[in-house]
């Protein structure tokens, strides 16, 4: 479990922390997620990879935890990279960058920025992220064509 715990736990709570913008949430919640896995563990069918099944059941304790207590508003910023870069003019470059970035990444809806954030930052499958998701692998991969090109379109003024 401690394996499979450190395999996951930075990723997940990346992901959920961007779903709530709580890091004490999203810790709260990973936390859930990981003894549900523990304890569920023999309810796993295998029909999708272990990484999947975390990411969804955490994706349900953060949904859950939601509802009862009516919060319902998501934040779905980019994790900030720590730039060990040639030197300040770089810093500053790449920090002005990420901001662009993060600005346009704001404009998108939270289906386009989880759909990006789970293909880009998670290396997850059309085929997962339908999966944590709960939609079909068609309109993940239609989400993920127009985030990709609504966020061309404004970094590159086209």
């Amino acid at each position: 479990m401690r394996d499979l715990y450190d395999r996951h736990h930075d990723g997940l709570f990346a992901f959920i922390r961007g779903r709530c913008g709580d890091e004490a949430l999203a810790a709260d919640v990973v936390q859930d997620a990981m003894l549900e896995v523990w304890r569920g563990a023999g309810r796993f069918a295998g029909g999708s990879s272990v990484r999947t099944w975390i990411f969804s059941i955490a994706r349900n304790r953060l949904t859950d935890r939601f509802r009862k207590s009516a919060r319902l508003t998501y934040v779905d910023a980019p994790i900030e990279q720590v730039d060990d870069g040639p030197g300040p003019e770089a810093a500053a470059m790449a920090s002005h960058e990420a901001g662009r970035l993060r600005t346009c990444l704001d404009k998108l809806s939270e289906a386009h920025r989880t759909a990006l954030r789970l293909a880009f930052y998670e290396d997850f499958t059309y085929e997962q992220i339908g999966e944590v998701e709960g939609v079909a692998t068609g309109p993940i991969k239609t989400r993920i064509h127009h985030a990709k090109k609504l966020l061309l379109r404004c970094l590159g003024g086209r």
